[in-house]
């Protein structure tokens, strides 16, 4: 594969975890989750059906079995912390000035803030959909429903959020 950055192998690997970690909240419960839904896919994969494709359905696995987990340790708290070290959601290169920088940090954290006030329904909808960049049918697939669900559930839940924002001060 030449030519590309990252392989699709490199983001079938990757995007269980991450979809863990945006249903757990935690690093060591979403590696887990990760593990153990990989095993479960690999002793149901006689039961993958020919042609589907794969990603959607493994991260069904790992959404099912981070949920389990989620609702058994009843963690979740540690999401927000995590995503500020994520580096979409990093301060800005040292080279902008100051103010730039300032003004990058607030808002970052404004949002953040917002996100960690969202009810856990909606904010699972935004990660997926806007953290984890899972397309719409994805997105559905890890949530157990229709994409028209997740298309309402977004409109809601980034209707909410911004009404969140310019509540701020």
């Amino acid at each position: 594969m030449r030519g590309r950055t990252r392989s699709s192998c490199d983001d079938t690997s990757r995007s269980p975890f991450r979809t863990a970690f945006v249903l757990t909240g935690s690093a060591a419960e979403a590696e887990e989750a990760a593990q153990d839904a990989f095993l479960k896919a690999w002793h149901a994969l006689g039961r993958f059906r020919a042609g589907a494709p794969f990603r959607p359905w493994l991260l069904t696995i790992v959404a099912r079995e981070a949920g389990t987990r989620r609702r058994s340790a009843g963690r979740r708290a540690a999401w927000t912390a995590r995503a500020a070290q994520d580096e979409r959601w990093a301060p800005p290169a040292a080279a902008e000035p100051t103010e730039v920088a300032v003004l990058q940090r607030e808002r970052t954290a404004a949002l953040l803030a917002a996100l960690g006030r969202l009810d856990e329904r909606d904010r699972e909808v935004v990660e997926l959909r806007h953290v984890l960049g899972l397309s719409e049918r994805e997105t559905a697939g890890v949530l157990g429903v229709r994409p028209g669900t997740v298309k309402s559930r977004l409109s809601r839940a980034l209707d909410r959020l911004r009404a969140d924002l310019e509540e701020q001060p």
